[in-house]
């Protein structure tokens, strides 16, 4: 959530680093935050002469008026008017500060310096490349929901009995595989500094709107209608509403979480693509990467958490590119961003696989969610980072394109071998 004081002050500057987002207008906003602080005035006014009417009464009475004469009573008639007054006003008060926080709670971050100005995803800047040697140079690679539904590992047909379209039941060495990555990814992270947390699936609204997913995205999410929860779209919701409405002591700092979960989306705007296989299901396990920081060490924290979830498609030996993404291609939360895309052969291009994040204080804002400083006075407000270490229905989808065998089989990428029995190849399942 954006500072009121910082649109309020600059908004020439915030204007313009919207408008690189896509169409946001501050004008109501902004006539709203001025009626508000001409009855905030008023109020402070209307409290002080409260205050010096009520001594004055006291000290009338005390220097020996009487209590019930007319001096003392116009006195109080005068108070009564007053608290009249401010009565009236807070209600006022209160609505005008309910409709700026409407109107500011759905603007998105203001993007980093360093951002790319753009419009779409054709504007996003490639910053590197690995792996190029490693591409399969084959072209009967069968695209990954095809080899899995060969092997019997992919069922989508059993799966939309079950459910609806766009959901996968996965069976034999397609459920050992996917725990396989679960494993392997919650293991690498832990080893490198990330504490493992298994939050809660079903989340309520104020977790969502702290993150950034509500009131924007509803549409996007499977909520439950008895109740105020949802199911998560994403680990990083429950992640960083651990510590929300609290204050951490800046000892504390960094925070590093790693945590799976299944994610459920509705995909509202995706109609059409990538209908087949495991790129946009409702239902798919991730495991995500979540930091809590101080201001200082965000931009650090940030290139860290992106070669946290670079080394895992490096340890799987699977080709990926980096990207930068550009003002009009970042997430809501975000105000730096960068992609990664793993290559899939049957489609002979990059496809995302993880999309790292610094909503610098965004999300802290919108959680409340502050550190104090030893010896000092005050708390302020620490930034939040986060990214996919990894989505494993993609990673999945890499792994059966890329370690795709002539014969038909799956090779076995060195680094999950050791989660599979020790078996290098993987056949027929069914």
């Amino acid at each position: 959530m954006l500072d009121i004081k910082q649109i309020r002050n600059n908004p020439t500057e915030v204007q313009e680093r919207l408008s690189t987002r896509g169409d946001y207008d501050l004008t109501e906003i902004l006539a709203l935050d001025q009626q508000q602080r001409e009855l905030e005035t008023k109020r402070t006014e209307l409290q002080t002469r409260s205050n010096e009417v009520g001594k004055a009464v006291g000290q009338k009475i005390k220097g020996g008026a009487d209590p019930k004469g007319e001096e003392v009573a116009a006195l109080r008639e005068e108070g009564n008017q007053v608290k009249k007054q401010l009565a009236d006003l807070e209600p006022q008060e209160r609505e005008l500060k309910e409709k700026i926080h409407d109107l500011v709670i759905g603007l998105p971050n203001l993007p980093d310096p360093e951002t790319p100005v753009g419009k779409t995803e054709d504007d996003n800047v490639e910053v590197r490349r690995w792996g190029d040697e490693l591409i399969p140079q084959r072209n009967d690679i069968l695209p990954h929901y095809e080899i899995g539904e060969k092997l019997g590992w992919l069922n989508f047909e059993r799966a939309a009995r079950i459910a609806q379209s766009r959901f996968v039941a996965l069976l034999g060495d397609g459920a050992a595989l996917e725990r396989a990555l679960i494993s392997f990814m919650l293991d690498r992270h832990i080893k490198v500094g990330y504490a493992e947390v298994l939050p809660p699936i079903l989340i309520n609204s104020a977790s969502l709107t702290a993150s950034g997913q509500l009131p924007k995205f509803a549409e996007e999410s499977f909520k439950c209608d008895r109740d105020d929860l949802w199911l998560t779209p994403t680990a990083e919701v429950p992640v960083t509403s651990l510590y929300r409405d609290e204050v951490l002591q800046d000892s504390e700092l960094p925070i590093l979480h790693c945590a799976y979960t299944p994610c459920f989306r509705r995909e509202a705007g995706s109609y059409g693509r990538d209908t087949r296989g495991l790129i946009r299901l409702h239902q798919f396990n991730k495991v995500e990467l979540f930091k809590f920081v101080k201001p200082e060490e965000s931009e650090a924290a940030h290139q860290a958490l992106v070669k946290d979830a670079e080394s895992i498609l490096e340890a799987l030996k699977l080709p990926y590119r980096v990207l930068q993404l550009c003002t009009g291609d970042i997430g809501f939360s975000a105000r730096k961003c960068y992609d990664l895309e793993v290559w899939l052969p049957s489609q002979n291009k990059y496809r995302e696989i993880s999309s790292c994040s610094n909503c610098g204080d965004f999300q802290a804002r919108r959680g409340n969610i502050r550190y104090k400083v030893a010896g000092k006075k005050g708390t302020q407000f620490l930034h939040t980072l986060n990214g996919s270490g990894l989505a494993i229905g993609r990673t999945m989808a890499a792994i059966l394109e890329n370690y795709q065998q002539p014969d038909g089989t799956i090779a076995v990428p060195e680094v999950l071998q050791r989660y599979m029995g020790d078996r290098t190849v993987l056949g027929k399942s069914f």
